[in-house]
């Protein structure tokens, strides 16, 4: 098998984890900014990617609402993925891993691995200014992407959703 063939494959299987991994799955990918930028842009439906934190006490507010909403339109083709900003150590030490199994948050879960915002933040939107949690709604087959930069009701989240359509 040549190496471009062996790549396609290799780039397959971490997509199909990437969205069937929950958050009380073993392992938490850790992902550069483009690795998660090329991976939620080829999704397919709706896509809610939320960035949050374990220590961001909005982000942790509008969650349940976030999981209740997509869990709810998920056989219209809407997915969730969470991907949390919280520092190497927290990711490392495993308490991102404690954090979630306790929260029973139950969707893909991914960490950024980075740490220089002026480099993430307008590879994910030019508009991002770093604060979080922060939340970018996209449906690839209409080329749409709206990003929004605050905590978000469950109408909020709700008329989103409905708008990528």
């Amino acid at each position: 098998m040549n190496f471009k063939v062996f790549r396609m494959k290799a780039l397959a299987i971490l997509i199909m984890t990437f969205f069937w991994m929950t958050g009380d799955a073993q392992q938490i990918p850790s992902l550069k900014v483009e690795e998660l930028v090329r991976q939620y842009s080829n999704a397919k439906g709706v896509t809610v990617v939320n960035f949050w934190s374990s220590w961001c006490k909005s982000c942790q507010e509008e969650m349940p609402h976030f999981l209740q909403v997509t869990d709810s339109l998920k056989s219209k083709g809407v997915s969730l993925l969470l991907v949390s900003m919280d520092s190497k150590g927290v990711f490392g030490s495993g308490q991102l891993k404690t954090f979630i199994a306790k929260k029973k948050w139950k969707a893909p879960l991914v960490w950024l691995n980075e740490t220089d915002a002026d480099h993430y933040c307008p590879v994910v939107d030019n508009s991002w200014s770093g604060v979080i949690p922060v939340t970018l709604i996209l449906n690839s087959s209409k080329n749409y992407k709206k990003f929004y930069e605050n905590e978000l009701t469950k109408t909020e989240l709700i008329q989103a959703i409905q708008a990528a359509f």
